[in-house]
């Protein structure tokens, strides 16, 4: 099942979501002309759990410096264009009810949320972590809260049948929230892959500080 869009228009131009998709296509870009030096510049921005968490547990100021270049880096093709048609999708209406400062400033917190998650899971592992899903996880989790009866348009694969359904925004991030937490808590975060805490963690922020950030209507 694939998101396509919803049902709610934006009341206003989301210039601040769009400039988001914008700086994390820029970034991969570049990405991709490093060529064979792209190793070497993930390890350098990436989030690296060992590296941003002192002996002591305490926070490295130049590690913390990754938590948010990190939220701008991307693993391949498929890791970014699911991100961003994510953030296409719920990022507009949250940026709507927020305005465009104050929603540029929610989803950089999300994203350190989410960072820190990830930090609690697997403190000393050296694997990077890179991805805005942990940003756009607090964005998801502020749109199930502000609009749970909107629709969302999915494009479902039935074998050789393709369709277009349209759930509620309440079911579809229920059950999104509730595959990572599943996976998060059957996986070992130490071994890499999917970062499914930062997802968690994302997630809960961002329903945890959208009343300080929303607007009154």
């Amino acid at each position: 099942m694939i998101p396509l869009r919803d049902n709610i228009a934006s009341r206003t131009f989301p210039i601040t979501n769009y400039a988001l998709i914008g700086a994390n296509l820029l970034c991969f870009l570049y990405q991709l002309s490093l060529g064979p030096h792209l190793e070497r510049f993930v390890l350098a921005w990436g989030m690296v759990p060992a590296q941003v968490l002192g002996s002591h547990g305490g926070m490295r100021l130049a590690g913390f410096t990754t938590v948010i270049t990190s939220m701008f880096l991307h693993a391949g093709w498929l890791h970014f264009l699911g991100n961003m048609l994510y953030l296409y999708i719920f990022g507009d209406n949250v940026e709507d009810r927020m305005g465009h400062f104050r929603y540029l400033l929610f989803y950089l917190l999300c994203g350190i949320c989410a960072a820190a998650a990830q930090l609690w899971s697997a403190p000393g592992t050296r694997i990077p972590m890179v991805g805005a899903s942990g940003a756009i996880a607090g964005v998801m989790g502020a749109y199930f809260c502000l609009y749970p009866r909107a629709r969302i348009v999915m494009l479902v694969f039935l074998f050789i049948f393709i369709d277009f359904v349209e759930v509620p925004a309440f079911f579809f991030l229920a059950f999104w929230f509730l595959l990572q937490f599943l996976s998060g808590a059957l996986s070992s975060s130490a071994q890499g892959g999917v970062a499914w805490w930062a997802h968690i963690g994302g997630f809960a922020g961002g329903i945890v500080l959208l009343p300080f950030f929303k607007r009154r209507r």
